[in-house]
This record gives structure tokens, C-alpha cells and sequence, in this order.
């Protein structure tokens, strides 16, 4: 939106960049808040893991923190407060810097995170409890298996989080008829960017399925129920697990994951029973359930992306009350999406915390007992869920206000607009 104003000049693309600024802000100093918390956790609840992990996990941290957060934080003050203090370009390059930093920041932690699932480029130092991991090679761990294709997929995840709120919004104020030509061009914008991202989530998600074949079989065996040691495997839509009689009911696609990885609907796919029971992740139905809604979430919004696309063709894409209805109600889906993906990645990666090196029973700290453990959690819950209620107080409070500030007349400039756009009937 600022690189169009910068473009264009048009005054309306700066509203809306120092609008969903104001938004962003909102929704970086909720991250710092709850973020920050689990830095100490490491340290307290998981003290053996901590020891273990420490040189590969410490030095991805590290980096996040000089080359991510650094960045990010250090143009945070002239994208907030130098709209009128900087020249146009000059805040342009600190909303890029912004932008690059949150990027580099999901890089650093979805390798940690990656490299507990896929672990590369180290070697053990010490024995028993106090074994170490050590890195050799930095990029080799850096890049270890899953990392790529878990990194574009989890920024892909969050593109469409945000896209789909700059939606929501626009779609809201389109059907109260308030700020029409300004939504507009914001809601042409996102929809663009949700567009190409839900298409590119089938992509990356089918190229990570492949890499958890490849390197965590019994994860992507819990993903589909698939419990025969070497057999072909349905691709089920939905169903429900069993795991006593090792049986899901509901309906599937016979052969279809074999042929997701194999191209042969009769290739044989390595099932939870190849892998000793201690090794299989305990809760396959929830795993199954998790990894099911995030596809189906995903299939959604690639179809209800293209319905806007194809009505945006059409010339009639805000003619719509019902599919700008439905668009206010879906900002909600891609942050179940991105949340259920991650359950479904690390309970099936259970009960490893580190892929085959280290099960989360011998990973956490030793002197800290459960009911430590449940009195924490308690409190947390309730700190944050009054963060969570004052942001979306504040939220709320942004969104109803509108782009406009008050010496602007909120919503006089559109009062003409809107008698002109939307006729009685629609």
C-alpha cells in the first residue's frame, strides 16, 4: 500500500498504509508480550533439553535476535512515529526493514524448530544425561532437511493471516457502506496476495508431506491413520481414528496418498506399525483430526479466493452481500489453520522433542513438578487471556474508528460515496 503511494501519490493508499500500521502495532506488541515468556521457559521447565540443544538452539536464538529482532525493532519507531518527521522514502525503507525483519525472524525459529524434527550438522559430545548436541556445520544445520520447505510454508501461512484480516476489514466496511472507494482498493490488494498465497500453500504443503515421508514416516502415517507396516494408503477426507482396532472410519481417495508421493496409486507407504509402539506419536486421532482441518481450511480459501477472483473478472465483486459476508467471517480461518498445522506437526513428531535423539519425557526439568507446572499454566492462561481481550478491545475500538483520523472527518468525505455506490436493494 506505501510502495503505491509512492507510485501513484494517490493520498488514499498513504491512508491505508498508516492505517493497518496502526493495526500492525497493535499486533507486534501482543507478540513481544507473549513471546518473551517463553524465553525463560527453556530454561525452567525444560533444563534438560536447554543442555542438550543449547549450542544448536542457543545459536539459531542468537541470530534471531542480532539479524531478525535487531532489524525489525531498530525501524520500528519511524514506521510508528516518522510519517511526518522523514521524508516518503525514507519510511518506506523502514517499513521494508520491518518487513525483512519479521521474515528473518520466522527463518532463525522455524530452524530451530526444523532441526529438532530433522536434526543435521552436529555431533553428540558426552554420555547419558549429559549428552550434548554440538554443531559442525552451520549450514548444514541451518539447511537440514525440513527447514526450506517448513519455512515457506509457515511465511506462506502467515501472508494469508494477514491478507485475510485487511479482507475482513474492507469487506465489514463495504457492507456497512462506510469508506467504499478506499476499501475497495484495499480488498483488491489482499485479495491478490490470498489468492497467490492459498495456491502456493498447496504447493509447499505438498512438497513438506513429501519430506515427512522421506524423513519422519511414522508423523505422516499418524497424519492419515495409515497403520499397515507396507501397503497402499487412502487419502482420507475425514474420518476418525480408532486406534485400539487400528481402523478410521470416513471417507477417502483408495490409493491417494500412495499416489501423492509415489505417482503409483498401488505403492506401498510405511505405516505406523513399522515402528515400535514407544515410538509411534500417542494421539493418532488427534494428530489425524488437527492435520485434516488445516487441509481443509487450506481447500476453502483456495476456493472462496478464486469465487472473488472470478466475480472481480466478472466486474462484480462488490455486488455481493453474501460473499462479502462470508469474507468479514474468514479472517478467523487461517488462524486455525496455521495453529492446527502445528499441533498436527509437533504431536506427531511425538515422543521425540528432538527427532530420535532425545523423547520429551527425559527433556524436561528435573526438579520442577507437575503441580509447579499446572499452577503456572493456570496463571499464564489467565495473563493472557486478558491480553487477549484487551487487544481485541483495542482492535475492535481501530477498526470501528476507521482509516480516517479525526480532523478528517471519519466518514464525511464518503457520505456522497456511499449514496452513489450501494442502491437500496443491495
Amino acid at each position: 500500500m506505501e510502495s503505491l503511494y509512492l507510485r501513484t501519490g494517490n493520498k488514499e493508499y498513504e491512508t491505508l498504509a498508516r492505517f493497518w500500521t496502526r493495526i500492525f502495532a497493535l499486533t507486534f506488541g501482543i507478540g513481544v508480550a507473549t513471546g518473551i515468556v517463553m524465553e525463560f521457559e527453556f530454561g525452567t521447565n525444560w533444563a534438560t533439553y536447554s543442555r542438550y540443544v543449547g549450542d544448536v538452539f542457543g545459536s539459531a536464538l542468537a541470530a534471531e535476535g542480532i539479524f531478525a529482532f535487531a532489524l525489525e525493532s531498530g525501524f520500528l519507531g519511524v514506521l510508528l512515529f516518522g510519517w511526518d518527521r522523514v521524508k516518503p522514502w525514507v519510511h518506506w525503507v523502514a517499513t521494508l526493514g520491518v518487513f525483512l525483519g519479521s521474515m528473518f525472524s520466522a527463518v532463525w525459529i522455524v530452524i530451530a524448530n526444523s532441526w529438532q524434527q530433522t536434526p543435521a550438522g552436529f555431533h553428540i559430545v558426552g554420555e547419558g544425561m549429559e549428552a550434548r548436541a554440538e554443531i559442525t556445520d552451520f549450514w548444514e544445520m541451518a539447511f537440514n532437511p525440513s527447514s526450506v520447505d517448513r519455512l515457506i510454508h509457515t511465511w506462506q501461512g502467515a501472508f494469508l493471516a494477514g491478507a485475510f484480516l485487511v479482507l475482513s476489514v474492507h469487506a465489514y466496511y463495504l457492507r456497512k457502506g462506510r469508506y467504499i472507494d478506499i476499501s475497495k482498493k484495499a480488498f483488491k490488494i489482499a485479495l491478490v496476495v490470498a489468492t497467490i498465497f492459498s495456491l502456493a500453500q498447496l504447493v509447499s504443503g505438498h512438497s513438506s508431506a513429501n519430506g515427512v515421508a522421506v524423513n519422519q514416516p511414522a508423523k505422516l502415517a499418524a497424519f492419515e491413520g495409515h497403520f499397515e507396516k507396507e501397503a497402499p494408503a487412502p487419502m482420507y477426507l475425514f474420518g476418525w481414528v480408532d486406534k485400539s482396532s487400528q481402523t478410521v472410519t470416513g471417507i477417502s481417495i483408495p490409493g491417494g496418498l500412495s499416489y501423492l508421493l509415489h505417482y503409483e496409486f498401488d505403492a506401498p507407504v510405511t505405516g505406523l506399525n513399522a515402528f515400535p509402539e514407544e515410538d509411534r506419536p500417542s494421539q493418532i486421532n488427534a494428530v489425524f483430526q488437527f492435520y485434516h482441518i488445516m487441509i481443509s481450511i487450506g481447500m476453502f480459501l483456495i476456493a472462496l479466493t478464486i469465487a472473488g477472483c472470478v466475480q472481480w473478472y466478472r466486474g462484480k465483486l462488490f455486488e455481493s452481500r453474501r460473499l462479502l459476508w462470508v469474507f468479514s467471517f474468514a479472517v478467523i480461518l487461517p488462524q486455525i489453520a496455521n495453529q492446527v498445522g502445528w499441533y498436527a506437526a509437533e504431536m506427531g513428531r511425538q515422543p521425540w522433542v528432538v527427532y530420535g535423539l532425545l523423547r520429551t519425557s527425559d527433556a524436561l526439568s528435573k526438579s520442577v513438578t507437575a503441580n509447579q507446572v499446572l499452577f503456572s499454566l493456570i496463571l499464564f492462561f489467565i495473563v493472557y487471556t486478558i491480553l487477549l481481550l484487551l487487544f481485541l478491545y483495542l482492535l475492535t475500538k481501530k477498526i470501528k474508528h476507521g482509516p480516517y483520523d479525526e480532523d478528517e472527518g471519519n466518514d464525511r468525505p464518503f457520505q456522497k460515496e456511499v449514496a452513489t455506490s450501494f442502491s437500496p436493494d443491495k
